[in-house]
């Protein structure tokens, strides 16, 4: 699936289906091969203590991530994420979580994106790096 229109990719990305970004309530809100923006509702991606789960922070940022190095590869390629780190600054409890991820490097065949996850109140919840592979579709 390589759709390079970021209105199309939004759309099939916020489609209902049995995906794992889907089962968390990840909207995407804004998508280019530049900056893409989504937010993902705190209840349903707790850890036992009520805290949003660092993993579904990382859940977040690849997904966000992988759609820009998707759009950024071009028609015929794909992106598969191949590195990402994640520094949690703050909890959130509830509410909403909002991520940008911004392109700090696309080339031919790697892209890489800074994400930032805010909670609703704007403060830091976590700051992550995705590095994706760009190949041609198979």
């Amino acid at each position: 699936m390589t759709l390079t229109n970021p209105e199309e990719f939004v759309a099939f990305m916020n489609a209902p289906g049995d995906h794992l970004h889907r089962r968390m309530g990840l909207e995407i809100l804004e998508a280019s091969a530049e900056r893409v923006v989504g937010r993902m509702p705190v209840k349903g991606n707790t850890q036992p203590y009520g805290l949003l789960h660092g993993g579904a922070s990382c859940v977040l940022a690849e997904t966000l991530g992988s759609t820009g190095a998707a759009l950024h590869a071009g028609p015929g390629r794909i992106a598969v994420g191949i590195e990402i780190n994640a520094t949690h600054h703050r909890s959130a409890t509830s509410g909403h979580v909002t991520a940008v991820a911004t392109r700090v490097h696309g080339g031919r065949t790697l892209a890489t994106y800074v994400i930032e996850i805010t909670d609703d109140e704007g403060r830091a919840v976590c700051t992550a790096r995705l590095t994706c592979m760009l190949r041609d579709a198979a």
